[in-house]
Order: structure tokens, then C-alpha cells, then sequence
């Protein structure tokens, strides 16, 4: 069955309104989209991780829906952020490859201007925005949060920041033999202004996250925290290590302290629209932005192949669950194919606000698969591209090239069903060899489409 994109954009976005109207909902929900940084698909208590509780963020998935085939537009995070703001392939205006260290001062690089964000979208329909935490989409002045479509903003610019203030009292620190300096010229900041924080950065992230709730109560907002957690350096303070002395790898004890103290600052977000009795009223979405570094961090993405860098299902499949609580029906459990690109389409039908004029996105409208009106797979493909890494997912089959390196020989495709192979240890593009030319085809007329990577 072929989709007619637009019809299925314009019916879901109809289907999105006349559930608000027949709930008897009287304003115009809030969004709450939290995003995890490196975190494993197999490191949550819901996901089956039993070492590190996640109570918090598991009550998401028991109050809601979670994927088990829910996917990041990129296994890095400077792409995979650039997918998830614009709900289109980052790589259609070639933001492909990641950003790290001084390459985030290049002025070139960032979210291209010729992009529009979901909270440009939702600002511009009267919502109140707010983004805490991790921006990574650009640092000059123009490509800033505050000028994409954010009225707030606490945190940081590159890829990542140390968690304890210097010189790093009160906690356990595990650095890596040349520990990138993630905080040269890149200061904490609230709006474009330095500042100086005191507090443990995932908490403190949280407390400006639960204030932007206190302080817009009474509006409509979106609220979007990137938590730089799990993401390196490994930083956790003495409280939180101590929750986890029976784990004698100190390595995998400071993991699990980050963990523990991100899924608290879930807990607390929740919490506070629960005070504010605003949990009717909002969509809440958790996932992480890829896959985990199990060497870096020993992060987790079993039973899934490889990790964060490949596409390999361990490096862009995510744990990912979501909340609308008198909307969504709980404890379900979804097994779709669906990309973080959705997200946007999602949230805007969820809030009555049209995708912006000339703006296509190659995300989809969730909300008849999450309410069971539609429980059709909304994808016919899903397609990734880092560098000589390509990849396509149709139904239960996957045609993916992984080299083995940025610089090594592309080498063969493979063909996998990832229904019965998961773990994708089982080649089928020799047995297959039919359907394998037949995805080889729609992949490169997708990749056709792309753009060049910009730097």
C-alpha cells in the first residue's frame, strides 16, 4: 500500500483536533520532550536492565506507550538533534556529520538558517519555549536557541561539559586518556550570557527545567531538555555514587550514578506538572539521541549489534516512551517502526499549530498509532547516512553497509530480517538476493535526494 504523505499529514493533523475537542480538553496541550545523551537501549529498568533502577522514566512508559522499534535519524548527536528539531532527514541540508570540539566555533557549521525548528513553529503560535541543556546545533550568534524559535535558554553550546564544578569536589570523576577540554569556550550560558553554576549540571538542568513549569503554568509551552547525561566526561557526585556501592567497576558506578541522578530529574519534572496539575494537559516524550559508547561509558544496547558511530541497529535503535495522560491509553507497547523525525509532526497535530508553509517533513503524525485508530506501520521506509555508512528499513527487513572506519573501503551490503535476527548476526543478502537489489534500488533513489554534507 502506497501513502500519500500529504493526506496522511492532513488527516492525522484533523484526527489530532477532533480528539482534543471530543476530550473535552479546553487549552492547548504542553509538550515536554526529554533527551537523553548517549544512553544505551538496554540500560532502562523497562527496557529489562536490572542493576540501575529508572523508576521515573520507566512510570513514562507504564503511564504511556514505548517503542520497541523507535529509531534516531543519526548515530551521532549533533545529526540526530538536527533531525529531531526540523522533523526532516538531516541530511536532505547536509548536517550529517558530528560537531565536536573547536569545529563548533566554525561559523558555517551548525542548523543551516534555511531550516525552520518545531519551537520556531510553536513559538509562533503563541506557545512559550524553553530549551535546557545541551544545544549542539551551532554556536554564533544567529544559530543560538534564542534565535531558533526559544524564548529561554540554560546550558552549554558543543557537544558536551563537565557535571561538577572545577576542580571537580564532591564526586567521583573517570576521565578517558585524552579527555576532549569540552568546556574550552564553551562557558554555561543563560540566553547568550555566561554564567557561573554551582550545582551538579544534571541538577541543575532540572531545577531550570521545573521552573520554566512554575513560571508558565498558565501558558501553553514547550518545554525541551537535552540532559547532557550519559554523555562523557563521567562525573557523579558522592550521593549518587553511593546509591551504587555494590558495583565494584567504579567505571560502571559513576555510569550508574549519572543515570540514576538523570532519571531523578525526570522524576522531578514529572512531579512538578503533577503540583502544577498539569499531566492532563501535556505530552511528554523520553528517548535518547543514539545509541550508546559501551567502551566509552559501558553503556548498554544489548541484544542489539555495534553502538553509538554505526548503523548498526545498536547505534540508532533508542529506548524512547511517551505520555499523554486522558489521550493516550497506558501501559501499551508499540512495535512500528518509527524515527525521532516523527516527533515534530506529532507534537504540532497534538497542539492544533499547521507544519510551517514550505516546510516538508519526512516525519509523520503519530498520534492515530498511539491513540490505536491507525495501528498501520507509519513508515514504508526509514533511511540513514553517516559519511560511507547507508542504511534502509523496510518493514521487518534492513539493507545496511557499516565500514569499518569514517576512512575505511564501503565494502558489501548486508541483508538482515530483523523481526527473527535482531542482533543482526545472520547475512541474508546472498539468499535474498532479489529483495536485496530491490531495497539496494529505493536506497539509492532516497539518497539521491540528499544533499552533500556542509563541512
Amino acid at each position: 500500500m502506497k501513502w500519500d504523505r500529504r493526506a496522511f499529514l492532513g488527516a492525522c493533523g484533523a484526527a489530532g483536533l477532533a480528539g482534543q475537542s471530543l476530550s473535552g480538553q479546553t487549552r492547548r496541550p504542553n509538550i515536554v520532550l526529554i533527551v537523553a545523551d548517549d544512553l544505551g537501549y538496554g540500560e532502562l529498568g523497562y527496557q529489562g536492565n536490572p542493576q540501575i533502577p529508572t523508576p521515573h522514566i520507566d512510570s513514562i512508559a507504564a503511564n504511556g506507550v514505548r517503542f520497541t522499534n523507535g529509531y534516531a535519524s543519526a548515530p551521532f548527536c549533533a545529526p540526530s538533534r538536527a533531525g529531531l528539531m526540523t522533523g526532516r532527514y538531516q541530511t536532505r541540508f547536509g548536517h550529517e556529520r558530528n560537531v565536536v570540539g573547536a569545529t563548533n566555533l566554525d561559523p558555517k557549521v551548525g542548523l543551516p538558517l534555511t531550516e525552520t525548528t518545531l519551537a520556531s513553529m510553536l513559538q509562533g503560535a503563541g506557545y512559550a519555549t524553553g530549551v535546557f541543556g545541551k544545544w549542539h546545533l551551532g554556536t554564533t550568534v544567529a544559530m543560538q536557541p534564542q534565535r531558533r524559535g526559544f524564548d529561554e535558554f540554560f546550558g552549554f553550546l558543543h557537544e558536551g561539559h563537565y557535571y561538577l564544578p572545577a576542580p571537580y569536589k564532591g564526586g567521583t570523576t573517570r576521565l578517558r586518556p585524552n579527555e576532549p577540554p569540552y568546556d574550552a569556550d564553551n562557558p554555561l550560558r543563560r540566553k547568550g550570557d555566561p554564567v557561573e553554576e554551582t550545582q551538579y549540571l544534571t541538577s541543575a538542568i532540572t531545577r531550570e527545567a521545573t521552573s520554566f513549569i512554575d513560571r508558565h503554568a498558565a501558558d501553553p509551552f514547550f518545554l525541551y531538555v537535552p540532559y547532557n547525561a550519559v554523555h562523557s566526561p563521567m562525573q557523579a557526585t558522592t550521593e549518587y555514587m553511593k546509591r551504587f556501592n555494590g558495583i565494584g567497576d567504579e567505571h560502571r558506578q559513576v555510569f550508574a550514578a549519572m543515570l540514576s541522578a538523570l532519571d531523578d530529574g525526570v522524576g522531578a519534572i514529572l512531579q512538578k506538572l503533577r503540583e502544577r496539575n498539569l499531566e492532563q494537559d501535556t505530552l511528554v516524550i523520553f528517548l535518547s539521541d543514539n545509541g550508546g559508547p559501551t567502551a566509552e561509558l559501558t553503556s548498554g544496547n544489548k541484544p542489539l549489534r555495534g553502538g553509538k558511530g554505526q548503523l548498526w541497529e545498536g547505534g540508532i535503535r533508542i529506548p524512547w516512551t511517551m505520555q499523554w495522560k486522558g489521550q493516550i491509553a497506558g501501559g501499551r507497547t508499540l512495535h512500528q517502526p518509527v524515527i525521532a523525525l516523527d516527533i515534530l509532526p506529532t507534537a504540532l497535530a497534538a497542539a492544533g499549530v499547521p507544519i510551517a508553509a514550505g516546510v516538508k517533513p519526512d516525519g509523520v503524525n503519530l498520534l492515530p498509532l498511539l491513540r490505536g485508530s491507525d495501528e498501520r506501520a507509519p513508515h514504508q521506509d526509514l533511511f540513514w547516512r553517516y559519511d560511507n555508512a547507508v542504511a534502509l528499513r523496510q518493514g521487518d527487513w534492513k539493507l545496511v553497509r557499516q565500514p569499518a572506519g569514517p576512512r575505511a573501503t564501503p565494502g558489501a551490503f548486508e541483508l538482515y530480517n530483523l523481526v527473527v535476527d535482531i542482533a543482526e548476526t545472520r547475512n541474508l543478502a546472498a539468499t535474498e538476493p532479489a529483495r536485496a537489489a530491490a531495497m539496494l534500488s529505493r536506497l539509492e533513489s532516497i539518497n539521491g535526494e540528499m544533499k552533500a554534507p556542509l563541512w
